[in-house]
């Protein structure tokens, strides 16, 4: 278990079906998710029977974010596209709408950044962030991470099409 005095980064339970099925089934964040329809229980039940699988072996990583003062779940972290060669992976990190600027997305990276670099042994974590998303370029800025590029009217929004930011951090450990 990986733990602040903010959060705690743990892995997956059989007893986050009734989190992971609200989380992935909140619309406000399907376009950030590359989502289009909700995800049934069967499903999510499947993907937690497997969760255990090697990080190496299926090249992605999804943890819990908790409080760490009452342990309760209040977003994901997911590592995925692990390159094992290059030694990088892509970041994506949820907190639920209710648990946000409490400074839990900050304290998770920063845990995250420690164990991909002394444990994963990755060379560097990138993302993708919608440029109107403001709060979440600000937190990855903080972390450490630095704009590489632009993806011109990349994301499909209801109101038209967004420029996607990309951004890459270099573990330096």
């Amino acid at each position: 278990m990986l733990q602040s005095d903010t959060v705690l980064l743990r892995a997956l339970e059989d007893s986050d079906l009734d989190f992971l099925y609200a989380l992935e089934n909140d619309p406000a964040i399907w376009a950030v998710s590359d989502t289009l329809a909700p995800v049934s229980r069967f499903t999510l039940r499947q993907y937690l029977a497997n969760a255990s699988a090697d990080f190496h072996e299926v090249r992605q990583l999804r943890l819990i974010i908790c409080s760490t003062a009452d342990e309760r779940a209040v977003g994901a972290l997911d590592l995925f596209n692990f390159e094992p060669l290059h030694q990088r992976a892509g970041v994506g990190i949820t907190v639920l709408a209710s648990e946000r600027r409490r400074g839990y997305a900050q304290a998770a990276l920063a845990l995250l950044l420690e164990y991909a670099g002394r444990h994963l042994r990755l060379h560097q974590l990138y993302c993708t962030i919608a440029a109107g998303n403001e709060a979440s370029l600000l937190l990855f800025q903080a972390a450490g991470f630095q704009q590489v590029g632009i993806r011109r009217e990349w994301l499909r929004t209801g109101s038209g099409w967004q420029d996607a930011i990309e951004m890459q951090h270099i573990i330096k450990i």
